[in-house]
């Protein structure tokens, strides 16, 4: 039996029992956090911050949350476009002039947020050290010629999406996104959430443990994408040649120092919850006004809804932020957004209910689409309200 800790409302006993159960499921060490309207009713965690399940999670373990990371990304450019700093419908090249090459002189800002842009790889080599290069990789995206005719399609910038719009804030705003994030979003909420880590939080970073392989004989949907080596999926991944799902690298101290805006936050779930949860409810919470109560409708603003060209799933997409549907289920009400991370992560926020829901955990998953695990706290959370 893995001891639960933390607090949780009575009304929400429900998500205790099956944040609990999840460990059944092979969970190693996680946390799941709700805020309504701006109160934390669910704050739980348990397990181990390991592999070798010797260190347990604690009430400040943080964990990387890749792609929900994006989520965070994208709240820093809503915030700069509600100052009238950053026009969605404007050229990237108004902000980023490099841009403008391979026929992207007119691309808008919006077809990045919403991955339409037609950029989710670079063609042309790259070597390992540009990964940590930001104005290496920057420049490689200014250079490539888009995939697709921009706007036609959308396909996930798993990777790029971090360096493309994060490059979009730096022009904007004279601060990398991993800085602007602190100052404007992390600090004020007092969130314990970071783009870019300091050594000094290590001893509290839990280990990424990759998931399980396919049982013999069952699909493997990753192997046959990456078949080929020169394809738009593959390249996405290993070009340059550093594979962010090997746990070598990602708990490594050269990727949690870097400043990857797709990919590489490390939050508690307790942080996603309260910022997500400030937005749920209007944009503010505690007296800090993260957007304006007006531009809240624009995060849930459907861009593109269909066959994703990258990863060849249904996916439903806003301006940064995935949108709820069918197969990915972000509860029962129309407006909610929010961005999963690879492995299971999660932070959304609801407007109808007033609530901002936040799960991270270090045992990944391999389930392309919503995570059984966070599908079962979603369940939960909504069969208490």
């Amino acid at each position: 039996m893995v001891k639960i800790e933390g607090n949780c409302e009575a009304k929400f006993k429900r998500v205790r029992e099956a944040f609990a159960a999840n460990f059944d499921h092979g969970e190693v060490g996680a946390a799941v956090s709700v805020t309504l309207d701006g109160h934390p009713a669910v704050d739980l965690w348990g397990g181990h911050a390991d592999s070798a399940r010797k260190r347990p999670w604690t009430r400040d373990t943080l964990v990387n949350v890749y792609s929900t990371t994006k989520g965070l990304t994208a709240i820093c450019a809503h915030r700069l476009a509600d100052q009238r700093k950053l026009d969605f419908d404007a050229p990237v090249a108004c902000y980023w002039p490099e841009f403008a090459q391979a026929g992207k002189e007119k691309l808008p800002v919006r077809y990045l947020l919403s991955h339409q842009a037609g950029l989710p790889a670079v063609k042309k080599p790259l070597k390992p050290e540009a990964f940590y290069d930001w104005q290496a990789m920057c420049a490689a995206l200014a250079e490539q010629e888009p995939w697709w005719e921009p706007g036609t399609r959308h396909g996930y910038h798993a990777i790029t999406y971090g360096w493309l719009v994060g490059e979009v804030i730096r022009r904007v705003s004279g601060r990398t996104m991993g800085s602007y994030f602190r100052d404007e979003i992390a600090a004020p909420l007092g969130l314990d959430a970071h783009v870019g880590l300091d050594a000094r939080h290590d001893a509290r970073v839990a280990e990424i443990i990759p998931a399980p392989p396919p049982l013999p004989g069952a699909p493997n949907r990753m192997a046959e994408m990456m078949k080929d080596p020169k394809s738009m999926f593959a390249l996405a991944l290993t070009n340059p040649p550093m594979l962010v799902l090997d746990p070598q690298v990602v708990n490594s101290r050269a990727f949690r120092a870097m400043e990857l805006p797709s990919a590489n936050g490390h939050a508690t779930a307790r942080s996603l919850a309260r910022v997500y949860g400030a937005l749920a409810r209007g944009g503010e919470v505690e007296g800090y006004r993260v957007l304006s109560r007006e531009s809240i409708p624009r995060c849930y603003q459907e861009q593109s809804f269909g066959l994703d060209q990258l990863m060849g799933i249904t996916t439903r997409i806003g301006l940064g932020f995935m949108l709820s549907h069918d197969e990915a289920r972000l509860g029962p009400n129309p407006h909610a957004f929010g961005h999963p991370g690879a492995g299971g992560s999660l932070g959304f926020a609801d407007p109808d209910a007033k609530l901002g829901f936040g799960y991270v955990m270090n045992q990944m998953g391999s389930e392309m689409v919503m995570d059984s695990r966070t599908a079962r706290l979603i369940d939960a959370v909504y069969e208490c309200l």
